[in-house]
């Protein structure tokens, strides 16, 4: 593990110390639980109480909460957004705790001759990249992935293991895709004839920006005719699904569970909650924020928050509230002919 004085890690990330102190840092934590080897962070001023009681040996802070912090004493580090100061900690601690070995292509790996494989590609054991695949400089293929054939890799882009880039698709640099991912599989396509279904050949690819982060065992689908696009900087949780033609807008995160269905175009910086659901063929602006289980029927316009959330409650409760709301229809229209009698 790293050990580092806060004056070093300043040289490092920046920031202003405060306090005349400069502990010894082994750890990064909560506040609660800290020890003097411990770095921790307050983003939220709501949280500042927790602060009397830590025994953390140093503590990231907004400048607001200067005050605060000269009164308990102590080692701070004072930055406009500690949230972003404490992710760029871990980005910087995960390097030294979990550094890259030497890029190697594993023997076991099976690599067409007509691949290409950048400067400093990393190949991991029983890894295949097929006919025609790209590899950019200092990517890193873990073990069992598979690249299909033609299908591209960007310059320091990662993929862990188990992941699956299919026939023709691409991803950007700097992307991360985390085990289970697969990207390309056939969108969900049929044509019913006589009772039955005829498959729709899903003949589009899929286009991946740059700097894009995909989560365990989610699926990003082929298109029908046109790619399946996720721009620049998006970031998508595990077990996300995202249908054949979906559109997705540069820096729009969604959460595990999200799903979107076929030729939706989700705008830029939109947030999805865990378990929502955007119906096939709708259109999302820039900057929508869906809530958690929200199922959006409908083309959204306007920026901002939007949920539908039926609330729970106890199981003979929602049962009754439930038969209620089934005879809405009925009771609207019995309060429409009193209104037109009154």
């Amino acid at each position: 593990m790293p050990k580092i004085t806060v004056a070093e890690l300043i040289a490092a990330l920046g920031g202003d110390l405060l306090g005349t102190s400069d502990p010894v840092i082994e750890r990064i934590g909560p506040l609660d639980g800290a020890d003097a080897a411990t770095i921790a962070f307050l983003a939220n001023p709501r949280y500042q109480q927790q602060l009397a009681g830590s025994a953390a040996g140093c503590v990231i802070l907004a400048p607001a909460l200067r005050e605060v912090a000269e009164a308990r004493g102590g080692s701070y580090i004072l930055t406009p957004d500690p949230y972003l100061y404490f992710a760029r900690l871990t980005q910087w601690w995960a390097v030294q705790v979990r550094p890259l070995g030497a890029p190697r292509v594993h023997p076991s790996a099976v690599i067409d001759p007509t691949a290409e494989l950048g400067p400093d590609v990393d190949v991991g054991p029983l890894a295949v990249i097929e006919a025609g695949a790209r590899i950019g400089a200092g990517a890193r293929i873990g073990a069992h992935c598979v690249i299909g054939e033609r299908a591209v890799v960007g310059e320091g882009s990662r993929l862990a293991p188990r992941v699956t880039l299919g026939f023709d698709c691409r991803i950007g640099a700097r992307c991360i895709l985390h085990s289970g991912v697969v990207i390309g599989a056939d969108g969900f396509g049929f044509a019913p004839t006589a009772g039955r279904w005829e498959k729709i050949e899903q003949l589009g690819a899929v286009r991946i920006g740059d700097d894009v982060e995909i989560g365990a065992n989610s699926c990003i689908d082929r298109g029908a005719l046109d790619d399946t696009v996720l721009e620049d900087g998006v970031k998508l949780d595990n077990l996300v699904q995202i249908g054949h033609n979906v559109k997705v807008g540069a820096h729009t995160a969604m959460a595990g569970c999200a799903g979107v269905a076929g030729s939706a175009v989700i705008g830029r910086g939109c947030t999805i909650g865990g378990g929502a659901i955007v119906l096939g063929h709708l259109s999302l602006a820039d900057g929508v924020h869906v809530s958690a289980a929200t199922v959006v029927t409908r083309s959204i316009a306007k920026p901002g928050q939007y949920s539908g959330v039926f609330p729970f409650d106890e199981n003979a409760s929602w049962e009754k509230n439930a038969a209620t709301l089934r005879q809405l229809h009925a009771l609207r229209e019995r309060l429409r002919a009193l209104e037109k009698k009154a």
